[in-house]
């Protein structure tokens, strides 16, 4: 059943708890309360600029709330220090946006990185390693070329396999799908589900393509002004009557978004005073 309240806790891998968060003086979040179901994928969506990086900023330990908690797996995040933060990375990936690659570095040791940065395994193991996960994206033929050699879709797949290098069991993606082509964004849709699947991970996808996240996700989070507008499962989600949902998910002009930033009046700015100049 559609609900604007957070799912019971009790199977939650990560969950954010009446958080109270802002950029100076702009609030982003306002008492934001909300749980990610273990094993699943779950989609954050909402309009631009409605919170939706920040959470997963909070949940990596980037960012701290002013009020409320953020737990990954029952932990306080906001009050892990250096070491326990840095313990409870090892067990997240990240997928940034435009897959944050580095240029001077190869593919293959693009995603050895996390590997020799976290771990001492041998070189043996980590080559064994980065190549069963580049194969697992398709691309262990393109381990040696460069960045600058390869497709942004193909980039977004070799920032997949590194965020996957560690066997972490919460992966977050932001924005994986955008300025990819419908071939890319496809792979891309269908890579992600079979990982979530056959390594028994639980994600958190923030995207802002419907079609292809409301297809890939078990829970839709809807998040409004600060808080929550509707969750609950694709369909369900679908079915909404709250104004901004069904503005977002029909991809409408008008509607609760609006399409001016608030600003001054348009007569202040364009009145007589101002010489009709712009």
């Amino acid at each position: 059943m559609l609900s604007s309240s957070p799912s019971p806790s009790s199977a939650a891998f990560a969950e954010l708890r009446d958080v109270h968060f802002s950029y100076g003086d702009r609030p982003i979040l306002r008492g934001l309360s909300l749980a990610v179901p273990r094993g699943k994928v779950t989609a954050i969506m909402g309009a631009s600029g409605g919170g939706k990086t920040t959470v997963l900023r909070l949940l990596s330990g980037q960012q701290k709330a002013q009020r409320g908690q953020v737990l990954f797996d029952g932990q306080d995040v906001g009050r892990m220090d250096m070491v326990q933060l840095y313990a409870a990375r090892r067990r997240m990936g990240m997928l940034f946006q435009f897959g944050a690659l580095f240029t001077d570095m190869t593919v293959f040791e693009n995603v050895a990185f996390p590997l020799r940065e976290h771990t001492d395994l041998p070189e043996a193991l980590v080559r064994d390693i980065v190549l069963m996960k580049l194969n697992a994206v398709g691309l262990r033929g393109a381990r040696d070329l460069m960045p600058g050699q390869i497709s942004g879709g193909m980039a977004r797949r070799v920032a997949l396999a590194r965020s996957i290098a560690l066997d972490p069991e919460l992966v977050m993606y932001d924005e994986p799908f955008a300025g990819l082509d419908p071939i890319s964004l496809g792979t891309a849709a269908q890579l992600i589900r079979q990982l979530n699947d056959a390594m028994g991970l639980t994600t958190i996808l923030v995207s802002h393509d419907i079609e292809a996240t409301f297809q890939l996700a078990d829970h839709v989070i809807i998040l409004g002004p600060g808080t929550i507008a509707a969750q609950g499962t694709p369909d369900e989600v679908r079915q909404s009557t709250d104004a901004l949902v069904h503005q977002f998910v029909n991809a409408l002009p008008t509607g609760p978004v609006p399409f001016h930033y608030p600003g001054a009046d348009a007569a202040q700015d364009f009145g007589p005073h101002n010489g009709g100049r712009l």
